[in-house]
This record gives C-alpha cells, sequence and structure tokens, in this order.
C-alpha cells in the first residue's frame, strides 16, 4: 500500500479526544474541554491537555484512572410508569427505570432529566452526554408538554395567573402554555413548560392551592409516547434522533 494511501487510512481512524469522551457517556465535549485542561484526562498514561489531540480507538483514554469506553450511542424513548425512580440505581431498593430495560441494553445509558417517582409518560435515555447537555441546559428551553389531573376544578381566574408566570420559593417560573383538556372536566389541565426545575408542575399547582393527583408527560422535546405501552421502550429512530440534534430554543 502506498505510503500516502496508509497515512490517509490511519488520520480517518483517529478522533478528537472530546468526541470520545462524549461519547463514553461521562459528559458534553465541552466538558470534556474542561477536563482535559484541568488534567484529568490521561492517554496510554500520559497526561494530555492539548484540547485538540486526535486519538486512535485503540488507545487507552483514562478520567482520574478511570478507563473510559468509546461506546456507540444509544438512544431509548421509555413510557415511565409509576411507582419507579428516574436513577439508575436506588439505595432504598425501589424500581427504578434501568431495571426495565430488563437486561436487554449492553450499554450504560443514563436518564435525561428526571420525572419524580409517581410522575408517568416520557422519558429519553442515553449515553450521549453531548446530547444530554443540550437536552437539560436552561438555555435551550426544550418544552415539555404535561397532562395534569388535579384535586378541584381549575378556576378562570388561577388559570390565567399561571398562565402569566409564578413565583416560586427558588424564582419565578414562566409557564409556555397552559389550558383546560374538557371544558366539562376542569381538573384535567394540559401545560407546556420549559423549565426543568424539581417538581416544577407539582410545586405550581400547590402554591394555587391545588393538589395534583395524577401527572403525565406528554411530551418532550419532539418525543411522544405514542403507540407505546406504560413501562414499555424501545429505541428511537435515525430520523426521531436527528430532530432532537437539530432542536434549537424554543421561539416565544
Amino acid at each position: 500500500m502506498p505510503k500516502k494511501e496508509k497515512k490517509k487510512i490511519q488520520e480517518e481512524t483517529l478522533v478528537r479526544i472530546n468526541k470520545f469522551i462524549a461519547n463514553s457517556g461521562l459528559c458534553s465535549r465541552r466538558q470534556a474541554d474542561e477536563y482535559i485542561k484541568n488534567g484529568y484526562i490521561t492517554v496510554n498514561d500520559k497526561l494530555v491537555k492539548e484540547v485538540g489531540t486526535k486519538i486512535s480507538l485503540k488507545d487507552k483514554i483514562k478520567y482520574k484512572g478511570r478507563l473510559l469506553k468509546g461506546e456507540k450511542n444509544v438512544y431509548i424513548i421509555m413510557n415511565k410508569p409509576r411507582n419507579t425512580v428516574t436513577t439508575v440505581s436506588d439505595p432504598e431498593g425501589r424500581r427504578t427505570i434501568i431495571d426495565l430495560l430488563h437486561n436487554k441494553v449492553s450499554e450504560r445509558v443514563y436518564p435525561v432529566g428526571r420525572l419524580d417517582r409517581n410522575t408517568t409518560g416520557v422519558i429519553l435515555l442515553t449515553n450521549d452526554g453531548e446530547l444530554t447537555s443540550k437536552l437539560t441546559h436552561p438555555r435551550n428551553q426544550i418544552p415539555k408538554v404535561y397532562y395534569v389531573t388535579i384535586d378541584k376544578p381549575l378556576t378562570k381566574n388561577d388559570l390565567i395567573t399561571i398562565g402569566e408566570g409564578i413565583e416560586l420559593d427558588d424564582g419565578f417560573v414562566q409557564v409556555d402554555k397552559i389550558n383546560y383538556c374538557n371544558l366539562d372536566n376542569k381538573t384535567e389541565i394540559g401545560v407546556e413548560i420549559h423549565s426543568g426545575k424539581n417538581r416544577i408542575i407539582r410545586r405550581i399547582f400547590e402554591k394555587m392551592g391545588y393538589e395534583v393527583i395524577r401527572l403525565d408527560r406528554t411530551y418532550f422535546a419532539s418525543l411522544t409516547k405514542k403507540n407505546l405501552k406504560r413501562g414499555y421502550w424501545r429505541n428511537l429512530t435515525d430520523k426521531e434522533v436527528g430532530f432532537l440534534k437539530m432542536l434549537k430554543k424554543i421561539k416565544k
């Protein structure tokens, strides 16, 4: 084989180290650059501080001494059931969303954001650290839609108040859209929001004097739970993954 052709093949098999780290599921590419600058990354046990370093997939990449594996990216959508925690493991022994995969996914995947234990609906799991960072960063304002059932009818005045935004203990929360799902039953409410604060929907209604009886997320980013039974999951299609990666900040 000519030397030029051999060199070209070798160059094509090299990847930027921050991409490898992100693909391992450790973090986003941007965070990987910070880890490199701070001296947390080694290649074949040698410290690397050049952000643009390229590596071979045969090289051994470590973060603080822990070997990283460049796994293929996996993207899973799940229709989360009640009584399930959104964590990889639980010290109290409760059922987790990882348990629902039934060991059918060999790659290490993590939930993108959280739903509390008794909130149901759409959740994404992946080992793509860069996409996770994009979908969870507040500046990207990723939309989420919830179907909320409360303990008593929501008054028109309270609906308007929530729609204008509400002040909670940890700051002001902007609600993008809110409306009755059924005018004959004003305990069923649809809410679109981009805030990722903890228990945000429940806290909004609690602030207004209502108790949330059931909470179901029907939409996250560009994903819905259509044709996906409660407690079941599937891999995203290439088209769905493409939509997620193209998402931009929502327009007001």
